[in-house]
């Protein structure tokens, strides 16, 4: 029998590995729980505790096309954690990474996600004036699939974006190759909430305990990798054309708790793996 091209590139058991800087904590229990936490520390120092299945793979090799299933309970430390943090899928379109064995350097793309994103006052993750920036959001973005070393040119001219008229010019500009959506929820993160996402070809939906809040036919361009973070960053480009963006302190440390993980039916195993360093990328 022929394997379809999603069949080719699904694993049939998940993995994912951690990457955790200095400080940060993976830690597994045997009742299905899973936390995550990055120590206390001042503004200035990336902080960042994560999962993911894609980070020594070339961004067309990650694994997930539709159809998808992401279903956990979760909760968080503190409302809101400096910062962001977050489950779901996402292109990795900011990182700019050898991967291990790969022939090409990982060029920066636009962004194509489908997930639960929880972001601190300082961020506005938007380019739509209408949406939400940051708070608790169910969010999708869709993204032409344009070659990395197209975007990669334009590098040497984001200084330019520190021009406000030039960069709200930019932010027009965004909206129209970038359709998103996201609807911001009340829900209170320190207590334990069911999310579910289902990600078809022609629809995303989202579930919070049990209840549809968002449903919307914008959905991204695959393939995209799982992750699962708690870090203390911050990125914001608001509708005034400012740009701001870098690390928050957390006079306490910051943790998410995982339970009942489960993708497309598959409980995934772990693999505790220290990161070098790693640098912020979600900004």
């Amino acid at each position: 029998m022929m394997l379809n091209k999603m069949q080719q590139f699904t694993p049939s058991s998940p993995t994912l590995f951690s990457n955790l800087t200095p400080g940060a904590t993976l830690t597994c229990s045997e009742v299905d729980r899973i936390r995550l936490q990055i120590p206390a520390g001042p503004a200035g120092s990336y902080r960042l505790a994560q999962l993911d299945d894609y980070r020594q793979l070339p961004r067309r090799d990650f694994f997930w096309h539709a159809p998808f299933e992401l279903c956990l309970t979760a909760r968080a430390s503190s409302n809101p954690l400096p910062g962001t943090w977050g489950f779901g899928l996402w292109n990795d379109p900011f990182s700019m990474a050898l991967p291990a064995g790969a022939r090409a350097l990982r060029l920066p793309a636009l962004p194509n996600t489908v997930w639960f994103f929880f972001a601190s006052s300082e961020n506005y993750l938007s380019l739509r004036d209408d949406l939400h920036g940051h708070g608790s959001l169910a969010a999708v973005f869709r993204s032409p699939r344009w070659p990395g070393i197209l975007l990669g040119t334009a590098i040497p001219f984001l200084p330019l974006l520190l021009v406000r008229p030039l960069a709200r010019w930019l932010r027009r500009l965004g909206r129209r190759l970038v359709k998103e959506t996201a609807l911001a929820f009340n829900q209170t993160p320190q207590g334990s909430h069911d999310y579910r996402l289902t990600w078809e070809t022609s629809l995303v939906q989202f579930y919070i305990d049990g209840n549809l809040v968002l449903e919307t036919k914008i959905v991204p361009h695959g393939p995209l990798g799982l992750v699962i973070w708690v870090d203390n960053q911050y990125a914001a480009w608001r509708p005034d054309g400012s740009l701001r963006y870098g690390t928050l302190a957390n006079p306490d440390p910051a943790w998410i708790e995982i339970q009942g993980l489960s993708i497309n039916g598959q409980t995934p195993s772990i693999t505790e793996e220290l990161a070098r360093s790693p640098r912020p990328r979600r900004a």
